[in-house]
């Protein structure tokens, strides 16, 4: 009974072992379509809503979130010099990009 308690007590070392040299071997990669606003853009487009007010649209059923879709029914206002679109819904800015209606960014 000794020996098989030091056999399982032995492989549960070497799978905790292998666990450890693969969690070694685990590259984090940032999926090629998550978009980053950079800070200058974020600042752009406060700057651009405070002198152009934007009316907020009331959606109901509308989460705010990253990569939520923008109904086509909302206007999307450009701002100079910034790639994406800028809307107020639910008394919130965002960010959405014009092609696909996706919210990249949801400003506080």
């Amino acid at each position: 009974m000794k020996h098989y308690l030091s056999g399982a007590a032995a492989a549960v070392i070497l799978m905790g072992g292998l666990g450890m040299a693969w969690a070694d071997e685990v590259v984090v990669v940032k999926p090629a379509d998550q978009i980053v606003v950079q800070p200058e853009q974020e600042t752009v487009v406060r700057e651009y809503v405070k002198k152009e007010p934007l009316a907020s649209v009331n959606l109901l059923g509308v989460e705010l979130k990253l990569g939520s879709q923008v109904p086509d029914k909302v206007v999307l206002r450009e701002v100079p010099n910034v790639k994406y679109r800028v809307a107020v819904i639910n008394d919130q800015t965002v960010l959405v990009d014009p092609d696909t209606h996706e919210i990249v960014e949801v400003l506080h």
